[in-house]
């Protein structure tokens, strides 16, 4: 809400050039689409130029007609978005492209990384900036400052040994991923029950009393060693869930057993305790690292608090965790504002580990990061889950990023969990319109694919006063009267995954889902 706040502050002159910084870093992929296209329309009706600065390449691949990529405080490349689509030259333009998660990708591979950390722009000899971290780099790169290199009208690079324009495809992504699921019968770690959440509004007239209705009467289970991604567009209480879950919220109605008991029933030791099992990782990690504390103290801090050994046993804890979140040893004595985004999320990542916690929930874990460190991070919380047998739940609007990481699905919308199922039964076959309209809207890499329109149009209804019936109805093709007064339920269908839909969709081919969501 912050950020579109700031769109309208920008839009409000109708300017002649909008410089737009990450305008959708933290929107979910319906009101990114909706925001984009009121910008490309300023743009054809005021004749504005608009300077997009973003490291979703989906978005550059749908809303821009020349791209610049840069490295080290240098513009490293230059070109058409077709053109640089069809055949980045600069070895970096090339790593940035294969360290995306895509619908495509299969989540058994790690995803490819740029090793190392950018440089420090300071003191910098006469070399090419990327060539600590290039793998084609050769002993000219590291003694000379490459040239631009013009190879078409509207094409440049700085690259000594640039990529070819016949060259075979870009890496594969990494090393099969081998991972044994539980079973289906497997005791739940948690078990959430018609779990209602809701946030009393003050008001100026005390008889009316208003009430946000964050969540509604969610069920579902988590089982042990499994990830399960919630998804949602804002304000669908998907971390409202989060917070539950770990014990920061309490819910208004029904239960969520962590281990067979009941967290509303918990008190003073026995539930101080049981928070060590329940950690969170939060959306803004800068805001959530106290800036006054160095990083080994943050990290120490749950040790700390939960009173668990030595300060000689918690130091070199703390060591441990730098190292299997890959900071340096150093790391411990600086503070959490003299690191990038990624490494602030390593930090983050490490003071959750801290406890050794059974469940770990993630929120929006990599929303604010660029597509390299965003794989370094992915690959990461893999490696510890299967080190340390974590169980993730992982809160995200990033459809692309749940479809690689998640083991199963939860798809929420105003406070109601629409569909569950595993990730590929929910992005191969979505059943529910919300679902596939929310697929539909994702960004995608590839100039010549552009998405025509929002496919999710129309206002998401207020949590004070929803819809009758079900909530989605407003926005649906496919409702009809029953859908206004009958309220859908969560389930099976035709030995299908779980969906609550008077209309749900038929497993149809992608290119049918895609027609469908145009209609």
């Amino acid at each position: 809400m912050r950020q579109r706040a700031m769109i309208a502050l920008a839009l409000v002159c109708e300017p002649k050039l909008l410089i737009a910084d990450e305008p959708t870093t933290a929107l979910d992929v319906s009101i990114q689409a909706q925001i984009l296209e009121l910008i490309d329309d300023l743009k054809q009706r005021l004749g504005m130029g608009v300077l997009l600065v973003t490291h979703d390449l989906g978005v550059i691949a749908g809303h821009t007609d020349r791209v610049v990529v840069m490295y080290g405080g240098r513009v490293v490349e230059e070109a058409s978005t077709p053109a640089l689509f069809a055949g980045p030259r600069h070895r970096y333009t090339e790593a940035l492209f294969e360290s995306m998660p895509t619908l495509e990708l299969d989540s058994g591979r790690a995803l490819a990384t740029i090793p190392g950390s950018p440089p420090r722009l300071s003191g910098l000899p006469p070399m090419c900036r990327f060539a600590p971290r290039c793998r084609f780099a050769e002993d000219d790169c590291r003694a000379l400052d490459p040239e631009s290199v013009t190879v078409a009208p509207e094409h440049r690079h700085l690259c000594l040994h640039p990529r070819g324009p016949d060259e075979a495809g870009m890496r594969e992504h990494g090393a099969e991923r081998l991972r044994l699921l539980p079973p289906g019968d497997a005791t739940p770690l948690v078990e959430i029950a018609d779990v209602h959440k809701e946030f009393r509004l003050r008001s100026a007239v005390p008889w009316r009393r208003r009430q946000v209705h964050a969540v509604s009467g969610v069920s579902l289970t988590v089982l042990p060693g499994e990830t399960l991604g919630i998804v949602g567009e804002s304000g669908c209480g998907k971390t409202t869930i989060g917070r539950m879950l770990v014990g920061l919220e309490q819910p208004t109605s029904g239960t969520i057993r962590f281990d067979g008991t009941d967290l509303a029933t918990l008190r003073g030791t026995t539930l101080r305790r049981t928070r060590r099992d329940l950690q969170m990782m939060f959306q803004d990690s800068a805001a959530a690292l106290d800036p006054r504390m160095r990083v080994s103290a943050l990290i120490a801090e749950p040790l700390v608090a939960q009173g668990v050994g030595t300060r000689q046993e918690r130091r070199a804890q703390v060591a441990r965790l730098l190292d299997a979140v890959g900071l340096p040893a150093d790391a411990g004595e600086r503070y959490a504002h003299e690191f990038s985004g990624g490494q602030r999320q390593r930090i983050a990542m490490a003071r959750a580990l801290a406890l050794r916690p059974k469940i770990v929930v993630a929120d929006e874990p990599v929303s604010a990061l660029d597509v390299s460190v965003q794989a370094q991070i992915l690959n990461l919380m893999r490696d510890l889950q299967d080190r340390y047998g974590l169980t993730y739940v992982v809160i995200s609007h990033d459809l692309s990023l749940l479809k690689y990481l998640s083991d199963r699905i939860g798809v929420m919308y105003l406070g109601k969990l629409v569909e569950l199922g595993t990730s590929a039964e929910v992005y191969g076959a979505p059943r529910h319109p919300y679902t596939a309209g929310l697929i539909e809207s994702i960004p995608l890499p590839d100039p010549a694919q552009r998405r025509s329109a929002a496919r999710l149009g129309g206002e998401l209804p207020s949590a004070i006063d929803p819809p009758s019936g079900c909530r989605f109805r407003t926005r649906c093709l496919l409702a009809t009267e029953r859908c206004a007064t009958e309220e859908p339920m969560l389930e099976e269908s035709a030995g299908r995954h779980a969906v609550a839909c008077h209309h749900p969709l038929s497993p149809v081919p992608a290119e049918l889902v895609t027609q469908r969501g145009t209609a």
